[in-house]
């Protein structure tokens, strides 16, 4: 059965890397001693031995660590033999290059369909969708595909931020821009605010954390969806 841990983000203001979830995350890796970290997305440019760095001290306080993919001389041997696995934020298309240019999306699917508990935080939360479509970042690379692992039947829009009324700013709203997706795409879009979380066992996908999302619908008014709702049954056929 699936295990997978989606958040918006790896950061939330006022508090350290991965702070806010660490109470959750104690639980989710219980019966994980070293977690494989994907650093793919380099965060705000770091290196792929500084951005591991960070994530190793931050399990560290729950007594996990931490081993970086491209510290193996195989990556895709790394990925099956995985006791949990977790990817990082950042882009979302170098992300997706490198799981392309590795060749380890077909090792992540089998990992986490045999229930290696899988956590992912901002672009490693795009890429559980159907694609990385709704993601905000720029198109530094061109992946292969912007299919991804499709472990949840709709894409995640990532620190979705709502309209500020006293912004002078005459841009799109993130609701105007997954609008405008959704004129020529049919999947779904779940924006999901800054401290949330989706958390999948199985068939089941629940939205945790203290916010709603906003769960969007081609052809349909947006909808907001409360903590703890069971965001599957907005997919039953």
């Amino acid at each position: 059965m699936k295990k997978l841990l989606i958040a918006s983000t790896s950061t939330v203001h006022g508090s350290g890397y991965l702070e806010y979830i660490l109470p959750t995350l104690t639980n989710f890796f219980k019966e994980a001693s070293t977690i494989l970290f994907i650093p793919y997305a380099r965060a705000s440019g770091k290196t792929y031995d500084e951005y591991t760095e960070i994530a190793r001290k931050a399990f560290a306080t729950i007594n996990k660590e931490v081993k970086g993919i491209h510290e193996f001389n195989n990556p895709k041997e790394a990925v099956q033999q995985a006791e949990a696995i977790f990817t990082g934020g950042g882009n979302t298309f170098e992300l997706v290059n490198q799981l392309y240019k590795n060749d380890i999306i077909p090792d992540l699917t089998k990992a986490i369909e045999n229930g290696i508990p899988y956590l992912g935080t901002s672009a490693g939360s795009n890429i559980c969708g159907v694609t990385m479509m709704n993601t905000n970042d720029m198109p530094i690379v061109y992946p292969p595909s912007f299919k991804t692992l499709g472990f949840i039947p709709f894409n995640i829009n990532a620190h979705y931020l709502d309209p500020n009324p006293d912004s002078t700013h005459m841009g799109e709203t993130r609701e105007t821009r997954i609008k405008e997706y959704h004129i020529f795409n049919g999947t779904p879009v779940l924006g999901l605010r800054e401290g949330s979380w989706l958390e999948v066992n199985g068939d089941s996908i629940v939205l945790r954390g203290n916010y709603t999302a906003r769960l969007f619908k081609q052809g349909k008014e947006a909808e907001e969806l409360e903590t703890n709702t069971e965001v599957s049954q907005y997919f039953l056929q």
